[in-house]
């Protein structure tokens, strides 16, 4: 990866939902603008927020798709990436001691 350049994976889990009620909404299905999560694959060197493994906020829109050992991916720049998500902690205890 060259620059500030982000390769990510879609994930897939995120191209269907369910709505409250439970009713599967399918990814075909025409909403307002939506964002979607992805994992960074390959990060360029000069980006400075995100690194291999994150799962990030992107819009589906401003994307540029790539195919690279039959796998499909996702090329962005670091400015591209509206949020980073906290990764979870192994240990779901809350810290407190009574």
């Amino acid at each position: 990866m060259l620059h500030d350049r982000i390769l990510v994976a879609l994930d897939k889990d995120s191209s269907e939902r369910r709505s409250s009620s439970g009713i599967v909404i399918p990814a075909t299905a025409a909403m307002g603008k939506r964002l979607a999560w992805a994992a960074v694959v390959a990060a360029g060197p000069h980006v400075r927020q995100v690194s291999v493994g994150d799962k990030v906020l992107f819009d589906p829109e401003d994307r540029a798709e790539v195919e690279v050992n039959a796998t499909d991916y996702v090329l962005l720049r670091e400015r591209d990436i509206h949020a980073v998500a906290e990764p979870e902690e192994q240990d779901k205890s809350t810290g407190l001691y009574l």
